[in-house]
């Protein structure tokens, strides 16, 4: 994993995470496959991938997810950075669910971590990840292999899916907006809302754009090339602006958010269970 020299990943986080992980077993995984072969397998040849993704070091890491490195080092990295807890961070996203999905699109689902949830938490749904790296997606089905869970994967555009309008319950996306500017967030959110039947629910599990604000210094920890943007917007106001309604912001462990909206069901009123979002209270007072 090469990352800059600047951050304080590098600096600090990096030599203490990486005594953790036994680096010569993930280089031994990635000697084993045959990278040209699966990615050739699951590459969508007609994507072209946006200046915002291909031309940025996403966690400092040259190539950004477009190398077979990031996706191998992925999972054992995150597992040590995402306090207190990866599973309980991420379980904090399904347990805002309240629909009972048939059809579950998790967007930008990385190496599937969160896709693999999802399915275990709704086993009779079908269950789709999508991303823009072919390398990811290798994980992501690989571990849904091993795991002996029914998913599907796809390469492609968050914000332009490709598939049909209404076509699922449930949309998920975890840990995507701090890594994608603004105006793309709010176009996967439009996606999104095209995407979902009425009733339909779309949860967004990310750091808390408040708690960034307040701390300044977390935004530094990574290299991340559009965490001060997604720090100084907000998920909910990004969601009722793509039409989204009873929209919620929770946090979870201070520093991580889950937003959750719904697809209003025709005659139904924009503001029906509304509640207050996070963003009403004072996160620097929970801090102390």
């Amino acid at each position: 994993m090469a990352t800059g020299t600047n951050t304080l990943w590098d600096r600090f986080l990096a030599p203490i995470v990486r005594s953790f992980i036994d680096e010569e077993a993930l280089q031994r995984f990635d000697r084993s496959v045959d990278w040209e072969a699966e990615v050739d397998r699951l590459h969508d040849s007609t994507l072209v991938y946006p200046d915002y993704y291909r031309s940025q070091n996403f966690h400092g890491i040259r190539g950004g997810y477009l190398t077979s490195g990031a996706a191998v080092s992925y999972d054992p990295i995150t597992g040590y950075v995402l306090p207190p807890n990866e599973t309980w961070v991420r379980q904090s996203a399904i347990e805002a669910i309240t629909v009972r999905p048939r059809r579950i699109l998790d967007l930008g689902c990385g190496t599937g971590s969160q896709t693999l949830m999802l399915k275990r938490a709704f086993p009779q749904a079908e269950t789709i990840g999508l991303d823009f790296s072919p390398y990811m997606l290798f994980m992501g089905e690989y571990k849904a292999k091993n795991a002996g869970l029914e998913i599907g994967w796809r390469h492609g555009s968050a914000e332009n899916t490709g598939f049909a309008d209404r076509s699922f319950d449930l949309i998920a996306l975890a840990l995507v907006f701090h890594e994608t500017p603004t105006e793309i967030s709010q176009a996967i959110l439009r996606e999104c809302y095209r995407l979902l039947s009425p009733g339909g629910e779309v949860i967004v599990l990310d750091g808390n754009q408040q708690a960034l604000r307040q701390t300044d210094w977390l935004t530094e920890v990574f290299e991340e090339p559009y965490i001060k943007e997604y720090s100084a917007g907000n998920v909910a106001d990004w969601m009722r602006q793509a039409g989204f309604a009873a929209v919620t912001t929770r946090d979870f462990w201070w520093i991580h958010q889950v937003t959750r909206g719904v697809k209003p069901s025709a005659g139904s009123s924009p503001e029906v269970a509304e509640t207050p979002d996070i963003a009403d209270f004072d996160l620097g007072a929970l801090a102390t």
